[in-house]
């Protein structure tokens, strides 16, 4: 890429002058060689959004920094977003999804009961109730949604440096409903109570980011917002 160059203080790219477009072609193009190299696992063939400026929530009515493909954001330590819903039952219980062996990333853990990064020009409630539809087959409105906040998680990955904000939703699913995985991403689903919830997060067994999300969608975290 033009106007990049290293210094004492790592990689510097003076890109400020390009449009949206032509920054993204060229991170783009960069990562395609990455890939044709083998160093780039995972290719998802989907975009995500960064925004330069560190936001909380994607700024859909800005332009992004640049719009590349999803599995090269570990890959440059970029920040993404992702949507995490708690599943929750009337008597307190949270269905939990497994994770598929095939998932490129924490593949056998488990999750929230729908969990999906945000792909580039959707909004989290969108995201969130397509997800819902894919993953666990439940065809619900954006009311039954409740928002519970955000939550930014960065932690070192084989992939690379994995930072992303987690948008946070509640939902109360009625006694008589059981998850029905449709895309072949989710092993089982299970109904657990909280002890068991709690057994299994200091066993390991949950994602990094379903268990912050189940604490943020608790009120055990101060919202970011």
């Amino acid at each position: 890429m033009t106007d990049c160059f290293a210094d004492s203080d790592g990689l510097v790219w003076h890109s400020d002058h390009w449009t949206g477009t032509q920054r993204s072609a060229a991170v783009q193009g960069l990562l395609e060689h990455a890939q044709a190299l083998g160093l780039l696992p995972g290719w998802r063939g989907e975009a995500f959004a960064f925004w330069h400026t560190g936001c909380d929530a994607p700024l859909l009515a800005q332009e992004p920094f640049l719009t590349v493909e999803r599995a090269g954001f570990r890959y440059l330590g970029l920040m993404s977003h992702a949507v995490h819903i708690n599943g929750f039952t009337p008597d307190g219980r949270l269905w939990c999804g497994r994770r598929a062996a095939s998932k490129a990333t924490d593949p056998g853990l488990l999750d929230n009961v729908t969990a999906g990064g945000l792909p580039a020009g959707e909004t989290a409630q969108t995201c969130a109730l397509r997800e819902l539809q894919e993953e666990a087959g439940l065809h619900l409105d954006a009311t039954a949604l409740v928002a519970a906040g955000v939550r930014r998680t960065t932690r070192p990955e084989e992939e690379g440096w994995h930072d992303e904000t987690l948008l946070v939703f509640n939902l109360t699913l009625a006694i008589d409903v059981v998850p029905h995985n449709q895309d072949g991403e989710v092993q089982e689903f299970m109904c657990l109570a909280p002890a068991e919830v709690v057994q299994r997060i200091q066993q390991g067994a949950f994602t990094a980011d379903a268990a912050a999300s189940l604490a943020q969608g608790l009120g055990l975290l101060p919202s970011m917002r």
